[in-house]
């Protein structure tokens, strides 16, 4: 009986560098394109070189890449710890709070002061699905605020206001009661929904992110993890 070869199953070597956590896809190409990749020993300078992963030697400025297992957690995160890896004034940090093996990092922002879902992964393809503008991935927060909120409230923030990055805009409101409220938004600007909020004369108290693409928090205790399917979030 003859044996099946297994035939190679070959991926484009940026997006291969981006799974690797290495850099964004846009960015791997550029470092490729500079001439800091190689190939089996030889610099390759062509963005669209295919690698088998199980066969080829891929460096970055000369350290071989080894792709880790793709790893996915949600935590419901605390107010009080930031998502920035580079912690230069001992503040607490979200991967304190999960046991990983792999080097994992948060997915887009939630500020110190917000809690929810967070999704942590060392799989930079979908890290860029997630929060790049053009995926429009959306996010539902529960927020609650200093002032009554009021239909108008919420025209204002569907028709936009201007911030430093262009117009942010909510994508759908749901009012709640006069001080809680439901925003969904795809746009991921630093602390947005609190500046939205300020333009229109209000002030955010609380702020919990209840889903972010497909996912739910659901009733995830504060402070805990599970480790999640990519399928589950999109």
């Amino acid at each position: 009986m003859m044996k099946t070869q297994k035939t190679p199953v070959k991926e484009r070597l940026a997006k291969y560098l981006a799974q690797a956590g290495i850099a964004s896809r846009r960015k791997s190409e550029l470092l490729i394109l500079a001439g800091q990749v190689t190939v089996n020993g030889q610099v390759e300078k062509n963005v669209a070189t295919n690698v088998d992963p199980e066969t080829d030697i891929v460096q970055v400025r000369g350290r071989q890449i080894v792709a880790e297992q793709k790893v996915y957690y949600i935590l419901n995160k605390p107010e009080g710890y930031v998502c920035s890896l580079f912690d230069t004034h001992n503040k607490k940090k979200v991967t304190d709070l999960i046991q990983s093996h792999e080097k994992i990092w948060p997915v887009g922002r939630l500020d110190k002061d917000s809690c929810g879902l967070l999704v942590l992964t060392n799989d930079g393809e979908l890290t860029n699905l997630l929060t790049h503008p053009r995926y429009e991935s959306k996010k539902k927060y529960r927020v609650t605020v200093s002032k009554t909120f009021n239909n108008q409230d919420a025209r204002a923030l569907k028709n936009g206001v201007e911030l430093e990055e262009g117009l942010a805009q909510a994508d759908q409101i749901k009012i709640i009661d006069e001080k809680n409220i439901e925003v969904t938004l795809h746009q991921g600007w630093k602390r947005q929904i609190r500046r939205m909020m300020e333009e229109i004369g209000n002030k955010v108290i609380h702020l919990e992110r209840v889903q972010e693409g497909k996912l739910l928090l659901g009733d995830l205790p504060l402070g805990e993890y599970r480790q999640v399917n990519r399928s589950d979030i999109i």
